[in-house]
């Protein structure tokens, strides 16, 4: 008994040594063989858009989600970073209809597709990720097809509403009367009424005005968010911001609504757009002079991006009273 005693320990702690010994060989071998990727994500900050947004420009399409505004304002909620290789730009962020899954969008820059997906392959490898992709953009998804996709499945309910700028901007045609009508009404009812640019001097009426149109605003969870962003903007706008544009829209000397987009090409995306149901017609005179501006003075504008539903019906009908162009599909695809 005492000669295995003596004996025991010093088996144990060989054995103890050796298993350790083996167990970091295998992380070892498991690590050598798992690609290691040169992508490094940060969080998308208001700063680091001056190095995005001339990345963002070389996106060929027209949703909202490669717009300046549509990532500024919605970087929180979708928890967008970014990373830079190789003339490249990168974006993780969420699945657009679900926020619980890790998702990218579409590369933007000088490498080929098949090269940036195979990059974000190792990085979710690296990083235990599915690779999938959110708010695909349907041009892309010929390319996306040839890389032999698990899955592709359209993104319900978030395509962007496209209208004709010219349409917007002046209501002609019969089937822009009853729209007609409500700005003729609002002209009348409000003769004094003026549109002025949104510009730091006049942004914190803008703010004020936020104020007042919590009371007549829903309380969802998504309704309650989209009125924080919305207030965000104002503040980079305050903070003077050179690329978003804005509008407040004044009757008997106050605030009845305001709003605020950008320009990317031929086609201005409206992000925000405020107005309170007590001054009747607003919502129809803010929408039609702003896109009348914007017209006037960017003669290259073709089209307005006035965003997706959510799903939601209220929405989706007033959207479609104006009557689109057309609806910009979108696409979770999943590797």
């Amino acid at each position: 008994m005492e000669l295995n005693w003596n004996y025991s320990p010093y088996t144990a702690a060989t054995d103890t040594t050796e298993s350790l010994i083996r167990m970091a060989n295998r992380i070892k071998a498991r690590r050598e063989s798992t690609p290691q990727s040169p992508l490094t994500f940060k969080r998308i900050t208001p700063g680091d858009m001056r190095e995005i947004w001339p990345m963002l420009q070389r996106e060929t399409g027209r949703t909202t989600d490669f717009s300046y505004g549509g990532v500024l304002m919605w970087v929180d909620f979708f928890k967008y970073e970014y990373a830079l290789y190789q003339d490249t730009l990168f974006i993780k962020g969420t699945v657009e209809s679900d926020l619980s899954k890790c998702a990218f969008s579409l590369p933007i820059g000088s490498l080929p597709l098949s090269e940036s997906v195979g990059l974000l392959r190792d990085y979710c490898k690296s990083n235990g990720l599915d690779l999938e992709f959110s708010a695909i953009p349907e041009y892309a998804l010929e390319e996306f097809g040839k890389l032999s996709p698990r899955c592709i499945e359209p993104l319900d309910d978030w395509g962007d509403y496209l209208y004709e700028a010219e349409q917007l901007a002046f209501l002609k045609g019969k089937k822009m009367s009853k729209k007609r009508n409500h700005v003729n009404k609002f002209v009348s009812l409000y003769p004094d009424w003026r549109l002025e640019p949104l510009t730091p001097a006049n942004a914190p009426e803008a703010m004020a005005f936020m104020d007042r149109f919590d009371a007549e605003g829903d309380s969802t969870d998504m309704a309650v968010a989209e009125r924080k962003l919305s207030r965000a903007m104002i503040a980079e706008m305050s903070n003077g911001d050179s690329v978003l544009k804005g509008a407040i829209l004044y009757a008997e000397g106050k605030v009845c609504a305001y709003t605020i987009g950008d320009i990317k090409g031929d086609t201005l995306f409206i992000h925000v757009e405020k107005a309170t149901r007590k001054t009747e017609g607003s919502y129809e005179m803010v929408n039609a002079m702003f896109a009348r501006h914007i017209v006037e003075n960017y003669p290259e504008i073709r089209f307005i991006n006035r965003e997706d539903d959510a799903g939601d019906m209220g929405l989706r009908m007033a959207k479609e009273s104006y009557h689109p162009h057309s609806i910009l599909k979108k696409y979770n695809i999943l590797f």
